[in-house]
């Protein structure tokens, strides 16, 4: 996923918004997916309005703009929705420490795996926590951001029952062949 196109699927569904607004449902509901800083996202707005893909609809005090999507951004956000194949996330720096953890004295490799299972049980609470603070409702980013939620429990209870096994696993390295 592209910040670009969360920007603009953000700015589409809620019919408009600031920079402020923006960085608010980032935080809410994109941060587990795709977490962008204040000044991603302001840089992405400015690049977005460059592109004729949203305009600066209204400007209020202080200098906040709410920017709308434009007709040429629908059009990119639909074609990216429908046409364009995901990339693929191809890094995982915790499998590639699990891959070299022959490195590791056997303690630490245990410890780091204990670890990165405590981790995810803390992102598990995390996660049940956020979805108790969000006020769903019956709109489309409601619908779809529960089935969000769901994903990100689904994944994080799997990785954390497979490195609960591989650290199991890893026990019977220590052990003599038989």
């Amino acid at each position: 996923m592209s910040l670009r196109h969360a920007v603009l699927g953000l700015i589409a569904e809620l019919d408009g918004a600031s920079g402020y607004d923006l960085l608010k449902m980032f935080e809410i509901s994109l941060a587990n997916v795709w977490p962008a800083t204040q000044s991603q996202v302001y840089g992405e707005l400015g690049k977005l309005a460059d592109a004729g893909l949203i305009d600066a609809a209204v400007e209020g005090p202080r200098g906040r703009k709410e920017y709308a999507i434009t007709d040429a951004g629908r059009a990119e956000l639909h074609r990216w929705l429908v046409e364009a194949e995901p990339k693929k996330p191809m890094r995982d720096e915790t499998l590639l420490r699990v891959f070299l953890l022959g490195s590791a004295t056997p303690q630490e490799a245990q410890e780091y795996m204990r670890a990165e299972t405590d981790r995810l049980d803390g992102a598990l609470d995390d996660l049940a926590a956020l979805d108790g603070k969000v006020d769903w409702d019956d709109d489309d980013l409601s619908r779809y951001g529960r089935l969000v939620i769901e994903y990100g429990r689904r994944s994080l209870a799997m990785r954390r029952d497979w490195f609960e096994w591989a650290r199991a696993e890893m026990r019977s390295f220590d052990e003599p062949a038989r």
